[in-house]
């Protein structure tokens, strides 16, 4: 039976750029005049581009998660009437009591006294708060009346917006806060609107054309804000230096 023949690879016979002679594929230098072969160049292979491998995404679902417990915290905190929230919140400065009268006072008759206070910016959750008690400013028999013949103890107070105060100054009724009647004593518990404000805290005697009185009392004034008591006293710092 016929075999195949194996076939090898041909050689590439080159000829001499200078003189033409025959060389075979693997001559460097001609044979003949000794001029060095020029090897064409082999056709390059373009290298396969490397794969960009992208980096697997983990789940974040766990970070979601602490960020839903993390928002769930900070709103129970923020509201919540809880004493280690309470702690809290003083702790971060949000909630604040501010002292507005502490101090015993008189009121002469026919007359009255005011405190003024102001809300910051941000206030929310804003409850004034306190007591009072008032007697006669000298003494007196205890069926003693005065010209108008109320009783010569008790006293009204009011707490006002202040465009309600400069009404009830020029001698208008004006809606109040807060106003207690005319007693010898009594609570304050009184909520304001949230937000910056200027109030009046006002003791009146007015009622009573003879009679002083002598008034002792504790009021505070308790509110939440958000805005941090060095950002407010920088604002307040600029405002003045612009002059405004």
């Amino acid at each position: 039976m016929p075999t195949e023949a194996t076939s090898s690879p041909a050689k590439v016979i080159l000829g001499c750029s200078k003189c033409g002679a025959a060389l075979p594929d693997e001559a460097k230098f001609c044979l003949k005049c000794g001029k060095p072969v020029s090897i064409p160049p082999k056709e390059a292979v373009a290298a396969p581009a490397p794969k960009l491998v992208q980096p697997r995404r983990r789940p974040r679902i766990f970070l979601w998660i602490l960020l839903a417990v993390f928002i769930g915290l900070v709103g129970w905190v923020a509201l919540s009437d809880d004493p280690f929230a309470q702690g809290l919140q003083e702790l971060a400065g949000w909630k604040h009591d501010q002292t507005i009268l502490q101090t015993p006072f008189t009121v002469s008759a026919h007359n009255f006294r005011y405190y003024k206070f102001a809300l910051p910016e941000g206030s929310t959750n804003v409850l004034i708060v306190g007591q009072f008690a008032a007697t006669a400013a000298e003494k007196q028999s205890a069926t003693s009346k005065d010209k108008a013949g109320d009783s010569v103890d008790g006293i009204e107070v009011y707490v006002l917006s202040e465009p309600a105060f400069a009404v009830w100054q020029n001698g208008y009724t004006a809606s109040s806060v807060y106003e207690s009647g005319k007693v010898p004593e009594g609570q304050i518990q009184a909520e304001l609107p949230a937000g910056a404000g200027i109030y009046y805290l006002v003791f009146s005697n007015k009622a009573s054309a003879k009679s002083a009185k002598s008034v002792n009392a504790t009021v505070l004034l308790r509110y939440k804000s958000w805005v941090p008591e060095w950002f407010r006293t920088m604002k307040g710092r600029l405002w003045n230096w612009l002059g405004l």
